[in-house]
């Protein structure tokens, strides 16, 4: 064998893509082994971790773009909470109809990512810092706007006393299962979104951006990048889909929770990092994402119906992000 072949070979084993797939064909080994006396072999254990990671899986949508740019967002778990409580107020207590809700909130997660990538583009402020700023922004927003309570079915009256009403028919659509009941809507909603990003990225000059001003930002802007836009542009595209995790949230759980999303940003970076896309930008695909997102998704479905504690769980999580991170090191 010569040694361009060898050199070929090596770089395709080192590909982010050919380890991003290895690790998801380990975990899927995994789930084999450990079935769970047959349970992981039934297409409905396959349905209820599409649907459960699905959420997560569209904040890694948006997540993606801004890491691409080496960017972070921190603030993603605390938006899904101010829209799901904004969209549970419109349509529960509101009565308002199911257009006008989505577009009020995706406008509203829109906003704050606009805002989140103006002060990082304008202003030259650390992406941690600025969204670490509205992760608590949001997160206080979400509590004013609910009152520190959940928007639930139960709405107060002038008298003081509740009145229970019928959950909004958007919201048992969102979270019901079509096609035979082989697949949840939430995850067609997820799928859209990974299909728009990659758009973005790949068909889109506005992709083209995003990768060099994450590969070399000083470089991209000598060379006319039109830097400030483009970080706007990413960090709104994260806030709208925050918007769209958030009304999915709040329909899944039938009430606006000022509590929900604690912890979601961690996973959404999780499922970016594990998939092969770099942290240190310029590198990364919505294919490897979606891998990113199956490989979680599996693991933590595997542990669960293996009845492993959350505690484990968490750990084992957290040292595969660790060998991920590692791994991209090691192999550049």
């Amino acid at each position: 064998m010569s040694k361009n072949s060898v050199s070929l070979s090596g770089s395709w084993l080192a590909s982010p893509m050919t380890r991003a797939l290895g690790a998801l064909i380990i975990v899927f080994i995994l789930g084999l082994v450990f079935n769970a006396d047959g349970a992981f072999y039934k297409w409905g254990t396959h349905r209820d971790m599409l649907r459960a990671v699905s959420v997560y899986g569209i904040l890694a949508c948006g997540m993606t773009l801004v890491i691409i740019t080496a960017g972070i967002d921190l603030s993603v778990g605390s938006i899904i909470a101010f829209t799901a409580v904004c969209f549970s107020l419109f349509m529960i207590h509101k009565g308002w109809s199911a257009l006008l809700s989505v577009i009020a909130c995706l406008a509203l997660g829109t906003a704050c990512g606009f805002v989140s990538g103006g002060i990082i583009a304008k202003f030259k402020i650390q992406p941690f810092i600025a969204t670490l700023a509205m992760m608590v922004f949001a997160r206080g927003m979400a509590k004013w706007v609910s009152g520190g309570q959940k928007i639930s079915t139960a709405v107060l009256q002038d008298d003081g006393s509740y009145k229970y009403v019928d959950v909004p028919s958007f919201f048992n659509f969102i979270n019901s299962k079509i096609l035979g009941n082989n697949i949840t809507v939430v995850t067609i909603i997820f799928l859209v979104c990974l299909i728009i990003s990659y758009i973005l990225l790949t068909k889109l000059r506005y992709g083209r951006y995003l990768y060099a001003i994450g590969g070399n930002e000083e470089a991209a802007r000598l060379s006319g990048v039109p830097i400030v836009m483009s970080k706007l542009l990413a960090y709104s595209v994260s806030g709208f889909f925050c918007a769209v995790g958030g009304i999915c949230q709040a329909a899944q759980e039938l009430q606006g929770d000022p509590e929900a999303g604690n912890g979601y940003e961690l996973s959404a970076i999780s499922m970016v990092v594990i998939g092969g896309t770099s942290l240190a930008g310029g590198r990364g695909s919505m294919w490897l994402t979606l891998i990113g997102v199956l490989t979680i998704g599996y693991l933590e479905k595997i542990l669960s119906i293996n009845a492993v504690g959350e505690d484990k769980r968490l750990m084992l999580t957290g040292a595969i992000i660790v060998a991920a991170v590692l791994l991209q090191k090691t192999k550049k």
